[in-house]
């Protein structure tokens, strides 16, 4: 069971997507929603919270909406060659686990996937 590992600083600055923030306050906006519980839930801080409760009401916390793009189909689809890909024999799976301050890369070969699986598995218990 060979591995790499590499330990890197994680940055300490945390960012938070624009509808996860809009998710964390509307859970907050539920009758009988506690602002602190909510926060403890999504492992966030609930002075970090509360800035957004304040940015929503102000109108400043919104997400843009998606744009679709405009799609024509033919009625007969054309035939595609199916070219079979090699899949290289030093493939590896990497996994970036993080824990407080500490980051570690571990690095495993695609052969033995199964014995991953097993490592990770008892790793996150």
């Amino acid at each position: 069971m060979a591995s790499k590992t590499r330990t890197t600083q994680v940055p300490k600055r945390r960012f938070y997507s624009p509808e996860l923030k809009l998710q964390v306050v509307q859970t907050c906006a539920q009758p009988g929603a506690s602002i602190a519980a909510v926060a403890l839930q999504h492992g966030i801080n609930a002075n970090i919270v509360h800035r957004w409760i304040r940015e929503h009401s102000q109108g400043t916390l919104v997400i843009e909406p998606q744009a679709f793009v405009p799609v024509t189909l033919s009625t007969e689809p054309e035939p595609v060659a199916i070219q079979p890909v090699a899949v290289a024999a030093t493939a590896e799976i990497r996994m970036e686990l993080r824990r407080g301050t500490s980051s570690v890369t571990v690095m495993w070969p695609s052969e033995l996937a199964s014995d991953c699986g097993a490592w990770l598995r008892e790793w996150l218990r």
